[in-house]
């Protein structure tokens, strides 16, 4: 911080007087900088503590972090579900794969799965699309809105090695002349109403050659002409046929304009298993309406299927459920769309079934998920993938115990090195030693050797009734060097295996167990009413307080400057005076005025 020296701006005779040494001779402005810089000396210091006070809050912080981790780990080795913790595996994880709970009944089971359970379709009557012309009358249907499944592009296609180009503006009949015309007569198109299908029939004779690498058009595919389906008839001519009926439902377009067999005008509502939906043919899709549907609570998914022309409500969940359909008075919706009447059937869904530990009576689970609600078996989930044999075997999981006191001893060397390196003095080749941040700061020093005594001060851990007593029987050790441990995982393995009931009350004894005496000499440090936060909150006290000290020597500093800018500049006012009154003596002598 600094402050600038003013001056008053006085004038004698219309001579500004008030500039610094002007009348006097004397730079008394630099000379209350110097003052003024002189007084400010003690704020360096100040600010230098401020600096390390608030490096050393910052360090706490870190320290506070990573024994908040640290009190995460033991809140995990309190936790009795930790010592509950279970694996499954399937024996033949192509028929079935399996998970255990916390808890879940420790053995093995066998399963043999006979039938997987399949969801309840109720399948919409086939056909539900207006054929392509419907009065056979192809020189009134344009390629670019008829009602194929996949709108016909413009372009060319190839028949016989002749180039056809079409435009979506073309009608069939039009396509169908430029296909006898460009092949000379050698090959004619015709469509049949009654299985709304396109043919490609030779008069010479010859196979029809369809498609070239060229073609930009898809008319071939969306008419579903193949060369490969070519077939010699009785008279020696060849005929290539469309491989399915061509007029399909357009799931984009209005519902009014989708080429519904019968159509649906004006708006209306259906319910699908309780759920109701409403329509607007003039403005709604078939698509919107089936994207709402997989959208509800309905909880089917309703699809369109090209092939067969019919809409599809499957069930989302598998069994022997099944779905309810209705249209609303007045409303022909699922009507129309096959979902009611006509050929339209309901599949039913079947359970999965199956047979537990060679046993005669099958078991029945709707889902393929087969859960203890079904077997019986606390904590088991086993998901069916196909019909076969495997065995299924719970044990406990060792290796989620294992890294859950890994994690322990991780963190707690985390904190242990931390501290050691931020409390460390180094010195350097001359010899000058440096100190670090914490050396000497016994709120480190406190943590890190109470955290230490906490889990390692009694050779044995009174009152518990195992056999194990200390972090030694589980592989935990000090290594004599500093405040860090080390674990044996072999050592870890052996207790696990052998004695996991005295692990755990080693670890968790609600009065004795040393996880239970580290998180509580943890809360005592980190929690609300901890030392660490209370010790930060001293250092900020203190930083904060230096800025008080700066604040209010800068608030004297420059009251002493205004005061000596005012004295000095009295003091050139006088000078001013008497060097005007010396001018004016000296001009009365040499004028013999006196």
């Amino acid at each position: 911080m600094s402050a600038t020296s003013s001056t008053s701006s006085s004038t004698s005779n219309g001579v500004d007087v008030a500039m610094s040494g002007l009348a006097s001779g004397m730079d008394w402005s630099t000379l209350i900088s110097e003052l003024a810089q002189a007084e400010r000396a003690p704020e360096t210091q100040w600010e230098a503590n401020q600096t390390t006070l608030n490096e050393q809050n910052a360090i706490f912080t870190t320290i506070s972090q990573d024994l908040t981790t640290l009190q995460s780990d033991t809140e995990a080795l309190m936790n009795s579900s930790l010592y509950e913790s279970c694996l499954a595996s399937s024996s033949n994880t192509g028929v079935a794969t399996a998970t255990a709970a916390t808890g879940a009944t420790v053995g093995s089971f066998t399963f043999d799965i006979s039938h997987l359970a399949t969801a309840s379709q109720l399948n919409g009557s086939q056909n539900v699309a207006q054929v392509l012309c419907p009065n056979d009358d192809t020189s009134n249907v344009t390629i670019g809105s008829a009602g194929f499944s996949t709108p016909v592009t413009a372009g060319t296609f190839t028949v016989n090695g002749q180039q056809i180009t079409i435009a979506t503006t073309d009608t069939l009949q039009s396509v169908f002349n430029k296909i006898s015309t460009a092949t000379n007569g050698d090959v004619t198109a015709s469509y049949d109403p009654t299985s709304d299908e396109i043919s490609l029939t030779s008069t010479n004779q010859q196979p029809v050659v369809l498609g070239s690498d060229s073609d930009s058009s898809n008319f071939l595919q969306v008419a579903q002409l193949y060369s490969s389906s070519d077939k010699e008839g009785s008279d020696g001519n060849y005929s290539i046929t469309s491989g399915g009926s061509l007029g399909s439902v357009l799931l984009n377009a209005s519902i009014s304009d989708s080429n519904l067999l019968t159509p649906v005008t004006g708006s209306g509502s259906f319910t699908i298993n309780g759920v109701s939906f409403n329509y607007d043919a003039s403005t709604d899709s078939l698509q919107d309406i089936m994207n709402d549907i997989n959208q509800s609570a309905a909880g089917v998914t309703a699809s369109y299927d090209v092939q067969n022309k019919q809409f599809v409500l499957t069930n989302n969940s598998t069994g022997d459920n099944g779905v309810s359909v209705a249209d609303s008075s007045g409303s022909n919706f699922l009507a129309a769309t096959g979902l009611i009447g006509g050929t339209s059937s309901l599949a039913l869904g079947k359970n999965c079934l199956y047979t537990l530990n060679g046993g005669t009576t099958s078991l029945e689970s709707q889902s393929n998920t087969i859960s203890d609600a079904s077997t019986g078996i606390t904590g088991l989930s086993v998901t069916a993938l196909t019909p076969g044999s495997t065995t299924v075997t719970v044990a406990t999981d060792y290796s989620t115990i294992t890294s859950a006191i890994q994690s322990f001893v991780n963190d707690y060397n985390t904190v242990q090195n931390y501290i050691s390196a931020q409390s460390a003095t180094s010195t350097d080749s001359s010899g000058d030693v440096t100190a670090g941040l914490l050396t000497g700061d016994e709120t480190a020093s406190d943590i890190a050797s109470s955290l230490r005594t906490t889990a390692f001060a009694a050779a044995t851990v009174p009152g518990l009734s195992s056999a194990m007593n200390q972090l030694g029987d589980l592989g935990i050790t000090t290594n004599g060097q500093n405040n860090t441990i080390s674990l044996d995982t072999a050592t870890l393995n052996a207790a696990l295996t052998n004695s996991l009931s005295s692990v755990q009350s080693l670890l968790s004894d609600s009065t004795n167990g040393l996880a239970v005496q580290v998180n509580t000499f943890l809360t005592d440090t980190i929690g609300d009413k901890g030392t660490l936060p209370a010790h930060q909150a001293t250092l900020t006290q203190q930083s904060t307080a230096i800025n008080t000290q700066i604040s209010q020597l800068e608030t004297k500093i420059s009251n002493d400057t205004d005061q000596w800018n005012s004295e000095f500049d009295a003091m050139e006012q006088a000078y001013a005076t008497m060097n005007q009154t010396l001018t004016y003596l000296s001009q009365d002598v040499t004028n013999g005025t006196l």
